[in-house]
């Protein structure tokens, strides 16, 4: 089965409150989006990655072009809009959906997550994670599932077929992984620095956090600290 990756960086990303387009906030020292695109390569159950970017990310369009992938501009309406846009226009058989802001994806997790599909014979399937896991490493939550008695979170990656692209309701079989690697994408300046910390503990951060905090993007000085924000996915 050929799997396709598409990586979702077209979001405007305002939840971060920050200057810098959300795909290319480093996470110790490193964008995010290039840690993801780094696992997606190293996976063995990934054929190709194609980019998703919008007229609200034309600095990661620029940034991207030195990946050996393909790069796609969508209209930048919504996540799911753009998502379908991609799927359609190139005629994909079977993708895999993924967030950009998941720093600390792995390749192993991320063949685990195929195989599962490939076993499943669902046309679609979701990656949760338990609540309960995102509140001890505490992260934030915007949108929370009750699946049999169970709270959980969506973590920003999915299968789907071609086929299922355009149904309202589908079959789909719900992944439930509790690894803080799936656990973690980055919404928040707090996300932010529980990612730093965790890659920091496991020897995988380039740089000091104790002393160095240069790396962190400024603040938006015309956000409101205080303004509401709706629940979106990048």
């Amino acid at each position: 089965m050929g799997i396709v990756a598409l990586v979702m960086a077209g979001g405007r990303g305002i939840r971060m409150k920050l200057q810098e387009e959300k795909p290319l906030i480093k996470v110790c020292g490193k964008p995010m989006i290039e840690r993801v695109l780094e696992a997606l390569k190293n996976a063995r159950k990934v054929d190709e990655i194609i980019i998703a970017v919008s007229k609200h990310t034309l600095k990661t369009t620029k940034a991207v072009k030195k990946f050996s992938v393909k790069v796609i501009e969508t209209p930048g309406e919504d996540y799911v809009f753009d998502m379908q846009y991609v799927v359609k226009r190139l005629k994909l058989s079977v993708v895999m959906i993924v967030s950009a802001d998941l720093p600390l994806l792995t390749s192993k997790i991320i063949d685990d997550i195929i195989s599962c599909y490939e076993r499943c014979n669902k046309p679609a399937l979701t990656v949760v994670v338990p609540a309960d896991v995102k509140e001890k490493l505490g992260l934030t939550m915007d949108y929370v599932l009750e699946i049999e008695g169970r709270r959980l979170v969506p973590a920003g990656i999915n299968m789907i077929s071609r086929g299922g692209i355009n149904e309202e309701e589908l079959e789909e079989e719900i992944l439930v992984l509790d690894e803080k690697e799936v656990a973690i994408n980055v919404n928040t300046i707090e996300d932010l620095k529980v990612a730093e910390t965790i890659l920091s503990a496991s020897g995988k951060c380039c740089c000091s956090l104790r002393h160095d905090r240069s790396h962190l993007p400024t603040l938006n000085p015309d956000v409101q600290m205080n303004s509401p924000f709706p629940f979106v996915t990048s």
